[in-house]
């Protein structure tokens, strides 16, 4: 089957066209279907066939991924209308995060807010979570369904998941792709408290506190530079000691996040690095790991420099492994998509 797999992302546009899992290497159609990520999905809990009432239904929640999910949809339209006959299928971020229990998706609101408005975690980054945690168990050859794993989605935007058992138990993200961790440029969790002081005390706007919070906050508000890491990497040799600051904080809360993450599941046996910084920021992963020991984590300082594509980066004698993974989403999605049609 041949499947064209749209991504868009917060930073970037990826388009590949699969055979049977494998990458096409011809320039065009006919494709047998295809796959668009959608970041939000609201409480949808598996990928779905889009229809005219579907999309309706996805324009409702874009105001929760403005960043993603109108792009998407744009993209849905589209190819519905150059593609006639050729099954579009809709696969969301936030479903597999469907499975994680109440405790762990419930906001202390009043539930009368909660019912009415529907507040509550939903989780994002889901495609690459699930495939990363499917490939760490095939790189550590060990069944998935007995791993405690604890992938990690760094790129422009970056979350943590707890999988437990092949499912997501926790994670880092919320009703929007804006709590948890620092980003590129989004600021991830703040206080509530200090939110409301802005809107009340210093006249800052809804509007505003909006475009800060998510495109000039993040490691382009800590560091100066426009966030991108290899950015900030290059501002530190150069001597930026703003930098240098912006950069711990980031690591700080990821080391802090991770340690969540893996009470959540009840320990570790896998650390997964993935996304562009997971995959291609030694330093970011030997910074984390170095504090992770406690955990039974080590890395090897002379495999971590050196990787490339998928990697047990594990030290020896470390009792948890880590491993970096390529984020592959589109083979996520090819894999939703053929369950869709079956």
């Amino acid at each position: 089957m041949r499947t064209l797999v749209v991504n868009p992302g917060s930073s970037s546009l990826k388009i590949s066209l699969l055979d049977d899992g494998r990458e096409a290497h011809d320039d065009g159609g006919p494709y047998d279907a295809i796959g668009v990520r959608f970041v939000h999905g609201g409480s949808r809990t598996s990928a779905v066939l889009v229809t005219a009432a579907v999309l309706d239904e996805l324009e409702q929640v874009s105001g929760l991924a403005p960043l993603h999910n109108p792009p998407a949809l744009e993209a849905a339209r589209d190819l519905v209308e150059r593609h006639p006959g050729v099954p579009v299928v809709a696969c969301f971020d936030t479903a597999f995060h469907a499975t994680m229990p109440a405790a762990a998706t419930t906001y202390a609101l009043p539930r009368e807010w909660r019912e009415r408005w529907g507040l509550r975690r939903y989780g994002f980054h889901g495609l690459s979570h699930s495939y990363a945690a499917r490939r760490a168990a095939e790189l550590l050859r060990r069944p998935l369904e007995e791993l405690r794993i604890v992938t990690c989605h760094l790129g422009g935007g970056a979350s943590l998941c707890a999988v437990r058992g092949g499912r997501s138990v926790d994670t880092t993200m919320g009703m929007t792709p804006m709590e948890g961790l620092v980003m590129q440029t989004r600021s991830g969790s703040v206080d509530p408290g200090l939110m409301l002081h802005l809107l009340q005390s210093r006249g800052v706007t809804p509007d505003e506190l909006e475009r800060v919070l998510d495109r000039e906050s993040g490691l382009l508000g800590l560091t100066g530079t426009s966030g991108d890491l290899r950015e900030v990497t290059a501002a530190i040799g150069s001597g930026s000691t703003e930098a240098v600051a912006g950069l711990a904080v980031y690591v700080h809360r990821l080391v802090r996040e991770i340690g969540a993450m893996a009470a959540a599941t009840g320990g570790v046996d896998a650390l997964v690095f993935t996304g562009g910084v997971g995959e291609h920021s030694p330093d970011v992963r030997r910074a984390a790991v170095d504090r992770l020991g406690f955990l039974g984590l080590g890395i090897d300082e002379l495999l971590n420099p050196e990787v490339s594509g998928d990697a047990d980066v594990s030290a020896s004698g470390a009792t948890a492994s880590t491993l970096v993974v390529t984020a592959r989403e589109d083979l996520e999605i090819e894999r939703e998509v053929r369950a869709v049609l079956a």
